[in-house]
């Protein structure tokens, strides 16, 4: 004897075919959300090769930061009798030459552009004028590898703030290394020199990076960077939270 529910679809037809379509119909609609998620939720292919734009972008980032060099080397000479007293905080005016490499990194985000916005701004320095002459560059080689090093070390994958300022505390150990070593503070005393390492890399966290951090989101928020993947993570993240 058939199961009594058989006999009831055999009776009405129309029923079986009813819910035939709307399981089918279900089951579409079930598949184009789960194609939806996959879309959204699977991670952009990463390209990091140099584009015309990001040579372009990267060298008038440079040239702007090796002005702001300039400038801040004139105003460090007054600013470093704030620190007669202690002299080895003078490490806290370091920043102000750390973040180009930093700045430039978190807005081209390709490999080298730390250590290339950072050299170019010390050549600009230079040619403009700069008191320290030829070390300027050197300088700038080292405090662009400091924070170029740590962005490498997170694969070129990770710009969240964290990371920023670590690169800042790179750029600064570098640039400080420099200095004690082979620079004008060569042979001080462990009482100049490490005082003169955290203040470096204090300023280098808030300076080269923190506000290079602010300094993005706000280019980013006015549209300037929407060719970069800085500027279009910024996007998204404004229309979520409208």
């Amino acid at each position: 004897m058939p199961a009594q529910g058989g006999l009831q679809l055999s009776r009405f037809p129309h029923v079986s075919e009813a819910r035939t379509r709307a399981h089918l119909l279900l089951s579409e609609r079930a598949r184009k959300v789960h194609a939806t998620i996959a879309s959204t939720t699977a991670r952009p292919s990463r390209n990091l090769r140099w584009r015309v734009v990001d040579i372009v972008v990267a060298a008038v980032l440079g040239v702007a930061s090796g002005v702001i060099f300039w400038a801040w080397g004139l105003a460090s000479n007054p600013l470093g009798n704030l620190f007669v007293l202690s002299p080895g905080l003078s490490g806290l005016l370091n920043g102000g030459w750390l973040f180009a490499g930093v700045l430039g990194a978190i807005i081209i985000r390709k490999p080298g552009a730390a250590l290339y916005t950072e050299i170019l701004a010390a050549v600009v320095e230079m040619l403009i004028g700069s008191q320290w002459g030829f070390s300027t560059l050197i300088s700038g080689i080292v405090q662009g590898l400091g924070a170029e090093i740590i962005f490498a070390l997170f694969f070129y994958a990770n710009w969240r703030i964290g990371v920023v300022l670590l690169a800042g505390a790179g750029a600064a150990i570098g640039g400080a290394t420099l200095d004690i070593t082979f620079g004008f503070y060569a042979g001080q005393s462990a009482g100049f020199t490490i005082p003169y390492l955290i203040s470096s890399v204090v300023s280098g966290v808030i300076i080269a990076g923190l506000l290079s951090w602010l300094a993005m989101k706000g280019l980013a928020k006015t549209g300037a960077l929407s060719r970069f993947a800085s500027g279009r993570e910024a996007a998204v993240v404004d229309e979520s939270a409208a």
